[in-house]
């Protein structure tokens, strides 16, 4: 199975009562054979350009496991559901994320081993 992202923009009158609609979208995705992995929920932000009249929306990112045919199904019914304003699924780039991972490591390594040299030096 393959990573993927779930941008959902939800309704703003559901800024209170958020667990409504992403109770529907976790359904929605379990139903297609995902599985939840990650959520990060932003809140309400104002968006770019009105969409369907609305100038703000609830913004929340699920990071799903599922195979590539479940797409389809999920997109089909985000389309109907009454909570979604806008949706995106895309796949995450597996390779990018690893590099990055050991980038960060590595980044994290080299400040620690000059900030040990700096205090070394300070203590001679």
């Amino acid at each position: 199975m393959d990573t993927y992202e779930v941008a959902v923009l939800y309704h703003p009158d559901l800024e209170l009562d958020l667990d409504k609609g992403a109770t529907k979208v976790k359904q929605i995705i379990s139903d297609a054979g995902g599985k939840l992995v990650a959520e990060d929920v932003w809140g309400k932000r104002k968006l770019a350009y009105r969409i369907a009249g609305n100038e703000h929306a609830v913004y929340a990112f699920y990071e799903v496991q599922m195979p590539g045919t479940a797409i389809a199904k999920i997109e089909a019914s985000l389309n109907i559901t009454d909570e979604v304003i806008r949706f995106l699924i895309s796949k995450n780039d597996t390779e990018a994320v690893e590099k990055a991972r050991i980038f960060k490591e590595k980044r994290k390594r080299e400040e620690s081993d000059d900030e040990q040299k700096a205090e070394d030096n300070n203590d001679n």
